[in-house]
C-alpha cells in the first residue's frame, strides 16, 4: 500500500470499480486537476494530508484516506480553497464533485487501489 508511481490504475469502492489516475512524484501531485475542465473517475495523490483549488476550474469531492486506505474524511470543495491538513491522512483522493456519495465513498469506508 503507498508504494505507487504516476500512471493508472482503479479504485474500488465495494463492488465499484473507477478508473483512478495516480500522482506521486512531486510533479504530479503538484499539477493534480490544475487547468482540466473535469476528472475521468478519479485522482490519487500521494503522499497527501491537505490539497487546494486554487486555479481550479471546477469544484470538487475529496477523500482523506489513512495510512490503510481507510477515508476518514470527505469534502466538497469549490474552486480557490484551501483544505485544512488532516493529521492520519496519507492519500487524497479527487473526483468531481458530487460522485463520491453516489460512489459510497463515506467516513469509515476502505478503498483499495489495483495498478494497471
Amino acid at each position: 500500500m503507498g508504494r505507487w508511481r504516476d500512471g493508472h490504475g482503479e479504485l474500488i469502492v465495494g463492488e465499484l470499480r473507477v478508473p483512478l489516475e495516480i500522482a506521486t512524484s512531486y510533479r504530479a501531485r503538484t499539477r493534480g486537476l490544475l487547468g482540466r475542465d473535469s476528472v475521468e473517475g478519479a485522482l490519487l495523490l500521494s503522499p497527501a494530508s491537505s490539497i487546494h483549488t486554487f486555479r481550479m476550474r471546477f469544484p470538487i469531492d475529496v477523500a482523506y484516506l489513512d495510512h490503510r486506505l481507510n477515508v476518514i474524511a470527505v469534502r466538497t470543495m469549490s474552486p480557490g480553497r484551501l483544505g485544512l491538513p488532516r493529521v492520519r491522512s496519507r492519500h487524497v483522493v479527487e473526483a468531481g464533485a458530487g460522485v463520491m456519495e453516489a460512489w459510497g465513498v463515506e467516513v469509515g469506508a476502505r478503498v483499495e487501489v489495483v495498478v494497471e
